[in-house]
């Protein structure tokens, strides 16, 4: 084509509908200024002791509050919880005596050494000690001191944990307790008070709790509760037990034993544990057998024989039965069968029994698992005992 000279307008640009292509460019706001940059430090917020000072005081009544509770938890005595701990250390004390007053708590500690209460083994011809469970162990006297303490050794060992004298006195506001037998043979827990305001011991014991430690809220020993009576009764702290207890057992003197002819130990009434169903027929060979042990410790050998069949009565003198039984104790029985065979009912009973060592057949012994089988007999519609068997020899109690 030829150049003709002429010159078009440029045509103007095709619209675009809107929305079908973005803008090409955006307007873009300006980067935020940022502070100047200072050297010198910032200053301190406004103080405004109207909020301060509320703060402050609860602190301080949180922090108190806080230490009070720690220290009323740790004073506080939990009676179940410091039985468990300490009861298994905890024995009863059986002793056949010139006076008859062989009773008592005691403690067991290392070593197979008990204390107990003084009072309860004057003049002694033989000792026992009875565990919670019913373990029977020997035990001879090394002596006592003169503020009421015994200090014996057990014969043989016993798998109970031993006692932990405490190592110093617990603070005055502290709880207290003292576990102790009760006549039945159970144990127990009694609160003592505190050491700022004790509860008098009259309140809380009986002859069988002498002898029982005094016990912190740990379960360790504070004291022993020694006297001649519970209206006499006070507490020997545990300074003076780890003393007696110690190497030499410094301040226990030796304790004379019984040279009486005829010893008795406890009075109390004999109730046999029954093992068996509870029958008419057995209740009633428990009361004979309690009746005939209760009798035979009291010495009351004169009433004994009401409780013998014709038979035994014409057989077996009241001198027999003295000879026989003149130092014995008998305790812990238990009826494991009671059985009838036409008029004729046995009964077979385990027991203990204390005796002095010089006593007829003793060998030397001071107590003896017996376990017997009463043949009972029924006279005037009374249950009476005709004679006894023994199921198995004597066993010593160590």
């Amino acid at each position: 084509m030829v150049d003709s000279g002429r010159r078009e307008l440029p045509k103007p640009p095709r619209r675009v509908p809107s929305g079908v292509l973005t803008p090409l460019t955006s307007i873009e706001a300006p980067p935020p200024r940022r502070p100047a940059v200072t050297t010198q430090p910032p200053l301190p917020p406004r103080f405004r002791p109207r909020f301060v000072v509320p703060l402050v005081v609860f602190v301080l009544v949180l922090g108190a509050g806080a230490g009070w509770l720690i220290r009323q938890d740790s004073l506080t005595l939990n009676a179940a919880g410091v039985l468990e701990t300490a009861g298994p250390s905890v024995v009863k004390i059986l002793a056949t005596t010139c006076e008859g007053t062989g009773i008592a708590t005691g403690v067991l500690l290392d070593d197979g050494l008990v204390l107990t209460a003084a009072s309860a083994i004057k003049k002694p011809m033989a000792v026992a000690l009875v565990t919670s469970t019913g373990d029977v162990r020997r035990a001879n006297v090394l002596g006592s001191s003169a503020d009421g303490v015994a200090v014996l050794r057990m014969i043989g060992q016993l798998p109970n944990p031993a006692a932990e004298l405490a190592s110093k006195e617990p603070p005055a506001s502290a709880d207290r307790a003292v576990v102790g037998f009760i006549a039945n043979g159970s144990q127990t827990i009694q609160p003592l008070g505190t050491a700022k305001s004790p509860t008098p011991l009259a309140s809380v014991l009986n002859a069988t709790k002498l002898g029982g430690p005094a016990l912190d809220g740990s379960g360790r020993v504070i004291g022993l509760i020694t006297g001649d009576t519970v209206q006499t009764a006070t507490i020997v702290p545990a300074a003076k037990l780890r003393q007696y207890a110690g190497t030499g057992q410094p301040g226990i003197t030796p304790e004379p034993g019984g040279t009486c002819v005829r010893s008795r130990g406890p009075q109390a009434a004999i109730v046999p544990e029954l093992t068996v169903a509870n029958t008419p027929l057995a209740g009633e060979v428990q009361t004979l057998i309690g009746a005939f042990m209760t009798t035979t410790n009291r010495h009351d050998f004169v009433g004994l024989r009401a409780l013998y069949s014709t038979r035994l009565a014409k057989n077996l003198t009241e001198e027999e039965d003295r000879q026989h039984h003149q130092t014995s104790y008998l305790f812990g029985p238990r009826i494991i069968e009671v059985t009838q065979v036409g008029e004729t009912v046995n009964a077979r009973v385990t027991y203990s029994v204390l005796f002095s060592p010089n006593s007829a057949g003793a060998l030397g012994q001071t107590c003896n698992r017996l376990d017997n089988r009463y043949q009972l007999v029924r006279e005037k519609g009374r249950l009476l005992v005709d004679r006894a068997v023994a199921v198995r020899d004597p066993q010593p109690c160590d």
